[in-house]
């Protein structure tokens, strides 16, 4: 049997407990031993409120997909807690959460989806659609979550922005802070951080594009010099 990507450490009484931890379905649910039902029927095998613990990269967007509408139709709430990191398609299925809240040594990670394809300029373009459609269908997730319009979180996933717990919260993708000393709160003015790739590259090949030129050498000197040691 493939190992589940998923634990129950207390599945009975009032309080359930869920952990998400690594790589969500590194294999395909369809045609393995765990399976979407697999997964819906220990969710319902219980009663009451859950608490979901998440610590992953992320993994399968059609296994992170079924996760969230099966939490998001669970009768009880599931108060999302994540820990670690919750990136990719972690992300997803931590927006099913009635509440979501990140350890303040946590990151949340966003960006567009991928896949590699195979095939004439014809399968390029279908996969290319298909990439387009999986992406809207991942927005619709995180615009019910944090209310932001559909063109920044379009941005902020072409960019695979990296928040930390202060940045989750500021846009919206987690409620608070685990563990935030309720009677002496955290400034609020204080920015939280993000992190985009795009920005740091962007950046650093504008640097390169900056250097000075007078303290360019010219190679071709050195060159003939190497060519006549050579000979």
């Amino acid at each position: 049997m493939k190992r589940k990507f998923w634990n129950w450490v207390r599945n009975e009484g009032e309080g359930r407990t869920l952990l998400l931890d690594g790589v969500i379905s590194d294999e395909t649910w369809w045609g393995d031993e765990v399976t979407p039902q697999m997964f819906r029927s220990e969710l319902n095998a219980a009663d009451g409120d859950i608490t979901l613990w998440i610590n992953s990269p992320g993994g399968d967007c059609y296994a992170a997909a079924q996760i969230y509408n099966m939490l998001k139709e669970y009768p009880g709430k599931v108060a999302v807690k994540i820990d670690g990191i919750a990136a990719s398609a972690a992300s997803v299925v931590a927006m099913a959460g009635s509440t979501v809240e990140i350890s303040p040594v946590g990151m949340l990670m966003i960006h567009n989806p991928a896949t590699i394809s195979i095939g004439d300029t014809h399968e390029m373009e279908r996969t290319i659609t298909f990439l387009s459609e999986i992406k809207e269908s991942i927005i619709n997730a995180y615009e019910l979550k944090t209310g932001l319009s559909r063109a920044k979180i379009s941005r902020l996933m072409d960019a695979e922005t990296w928040m930390n717990a202060k940045k989750a919260v500021e846009l919206g993708f987690a409620d608070s802070v685990l563990y935030e000393n309720r009677e002496h709160p955290a400034d609020d003015t204080a920015d939280g951080l993000i992190f985009s790739r795009a920005a740091v590259t962007n950046s650093l090949l504008s640097k390169i594009g900056q250097g000075k030129t007078r303290n360019h050498v010219d190679a071709e000197p050195l060159k003939r010099r190497l060519f006549s040691m050579a000979h």
